[in-house]
């Protein structure tokens, strides 16, 4: 009986105290300190691998040892009830780290060792720090906007070809134009996929192939958002695109047109896909958010594509791809940012820390916006942002002006 009562109450001491434990380990307090200690032993991990790189492999050995018992240690408390496997899992990274220091290995093994406990340490970070309300907010922000700006200007050219082909009175040649936006829509799919499978399988460093993807994003955002911004008026789009019918209709053929329709849409798929491969690279954690955006963006095209071509509405198309042109630039900020991080991951662009709290965002705000703590990334983003706030000025404001005056001479000669 006494045995029997003794582990009834071992039971329900367990009952109590496992409960107050988690709640303890989860506090805000906790779980704040929790992240302090995570950046501390990201800072330690980096400083052991520089005090390797000048031969004091002792004291690098002492400072990797700090970085996990005095520093990481804290974040394991409210870790161990979210992912317990991550635990383990750094702990594993933290010892091979010391092992390669101590073993005298190449410094190539020792920086490896590095980027990958600094990856591990952001892993921790993402597990132990609340999404908040923003960063879902960008996150969907974003994904709206790329496929809903690029389908839209793919409804546009559907519907300036249609209208084109009624223009020369070939309408006969619908059905090939069609099928080739369809090939070009399962084409952008597959590219979609096969990008993520080469990613996945390419023998190159992590950080060096994410900065890479996110520098071509940004180089064609801005080739597209300026493209676009050139041809803002509907007459230069019904010109350049009437040329490429007439040009199908003298070469003849269902194939042409098929060809068509093809290159007009996979052009766009391709730089969907090319902004949703970066867009996912620096979305973890907010995948759900990425495809909701995505998902009511296809929505809204439908809604749109009906509108234009079934039933002939004259939509403020104007006003729309100014928007998204706008909000894709905001992005190709945030993919410059974090395009600056991934190539100081890898070695390639010198860090130069900012000790300041306004540039230590939370980490998924942070990876949405591309702002990091560094002075390299913010001044690659103000620069950017500064050409583009500087090219508004110009286009719809100064330009203008400057036309409207030159205009008043001639206009007085008239009179």
């Amino acid at each position: 009986m006494r045995l029997l009562l003794a582990l009834i109450s071992f039971v329900a001491a367990f009952a109590v105290v496992v409960p107050v434990a988690a709640a303890q380990s989860d506090s805000p307090d906790a779980v704040e300190r929790a992240k302090v200690e995570v950046e501390q032993a990201g800072k330690l991990t980096q400083k052991a691998s520089d005090l390797a790189a000048e031969g004091n492999r002792d004291a690098a050995y002492d400072v990797a040892r700090t970085a996990y018992l005095d520093h990481f240690e804290y974040a394991e408390i409210p870790l161990r009830l979210r992912e317990p496997d991550l635990v383990l899992d750094m702990e594993f990274k933290f010892a091979a780290y010391r092992d390669a220091i101590q073993s005298g290995a190449p410094m190539g093994e020792v920086r490896d060792q590095e980027r990958e406990i600094l990856r591990g340490l952001d892993d921790v970070e993402r597990s132990i720090t609340e999404k908040g309300i923003a960063a879902p907010a960008v996150a969907f922000a974003f994904s709206f906007t790329i496929l809903f700006r690029e389908g839209l200007e793919a409804v546009l050219l559907i519907a300036i070809l249609l209208g084109s082909l009624e223009a020369a009175r070939a309408r006969n040649y619908r059905r090939p134009l069609a099928w080739g936006a369809a090939a070009a829509i399962a084409a952008s799919i597959a590219t979609f996929a096969l990008t993520l499978t080469v990613l996945e399988i390419a023998p190159v460093d992590r950080e060096l192939l994410e900065g890479g993807a996110a520098v071509l994003a940004v180089l064609v955002l801005v080739m597209v958002c300026f493209w676009l911004v050139s041809r803002l008026e509907h007459r230069r789009w019904m010109e350049f695109m009437r040329s490429r019918v007439s040009a199908a209709v003298a070469t003849g053929g269902a194939l042409a047109f098929a060809g068509l329709g093809f290159t007009a849409i996979y052009r766009e798929g391709f730089e969907t896909v090319l902004f949703y491969q970066a867009l996912v690279l620096f979305a973890d954690g907010l995948m759900l958010w990425v495809a909701l955006g995505a998902a009511v963006a296809a929505g809204a095209l439908v809604g749109v594509g009906y509108a234009i071509l079934k039933l002939g509405k004259r939509l403020p198309i104007k006003p729309l791809l100014i928007g998204g042109a706008a909000m894709l630039l905001l992005l190709s900020v945030a993919f410059a940012g974090n395009a600056v991080r991934s190539l100081q991951g890898a070695d390639v662009i010198g860090v130069t820390p900012i000790n300041g709290d306004w540039a230590r965002l939370p980490i998924f705000i942070a990876e949405m916006t591309g702002i990091h703590p560094t002075v390299e990334g913010i001044a690659v983003q103000a620069a950017l942002l500064a050409t583009f706030v500087g090219g508004a000025l110009w286009v719809f404001l100064l330009k203008p002006r400057i036309a409207a005056r030159r205009a008043l001479p001639t206009e007085a000669a008239q009179q």
